[in-house]
């Protein structure tokens, strides 16, 4: 027998993490998976395999893909509403496609702006803020794309969109996960995402099934 091989049950799983992401990174030369080993080594409380899902990864890879359809890859201002650990941030950086000025992170956790800056490579165009997204300035801020992925954890969605000046591109998500207690608002199809929305434009509407919900997404104007 290998002992060498044989894995020990008592070892921290972040370690076998980290030298994976840095495995990986070298042979994919990406600098997004040397960053997620980063994460790994510097911020061990932080959720990242949660983050980094495959779900996750999904639905942001078809947010990328549909905004840039959508609208074009150039954007000054990006604010990310609930933007957790920076993962969206990270892939619109990540992708040669786009040319952004900078990306706002705002979530009302404050553990969570050193873990997106760490992902994010300390990239002066990141700008993690700890900020209730009801005491934002959309209007003074001017964001020329509103992102918020987690419509389900909102109580009146066009209230809130009504704090945006109108005509603020937007890209949204929500799902029909019921059975989650902190989604206290989801939606039963895209229709009802789409009425419950109530976007002035349209660009983009649709659904990413999932194995346990489905994900409807909205693209257009405020």
């Amino acid at each position: 027998m290998d002992h060498n091989n044989i894995i020990d049950s008592t070892k921290d799983w972040h370690e076998d993490a980290f030298d994976l992401t840095r495995g990986i990174a070298a042979y994919t030369r990406s600098p997004l998976v040397a960053r997620i080993a980063k994460v790994l080594a510097k911020h061990p409380q932080a959720s990242i395999a949660n983050a980094f899902n495959h779900k996750q990864v999904a639905c942001k890879m078809w947010a990328r893909d549909e905004l840039h359809n959508a609208f074009g890859g150039k954007y000054q201002r990006i604010w990310v509403l609930g933007g957790w650990y920076g993962v969206l941030a990270a892939m619109l950086f990540d992708d040669a496609r786009f040319d952004i000025g900078s990306i706002e992170t705002i979530d009302l956790d404050e553990n969570v702006a050193a873990i997106a800056q760490t992902l994010n490579g300390n990239d002066p165009r990141l700008i993690a803020r700890t900020c209730d997204m009801y005491a934002l300035d959309y209007a003074g801020g001017k964001p020329d794309l509103v992102v918020n992925t987690s419509c389900e954890h909102i109580a009146d969605v066009r209230g809130w969109l009504d704090m945006l000046p109108g005509g603020t591109r937007v890209l949204l998500q929500s799902n029909d996960y019921y059975a989650e207690p902190t989604h206290i608002n989801c939606v039963s199809s895209q229709d009802a995402f789409e009425r419950l929305a109530s976007l002035s434009s349209v660009s983009f509407a649709g659904t990413l099934p999932q194995k346990k919900y489905n994900r409807f997404m909205l693209i257009g104007t405020a």
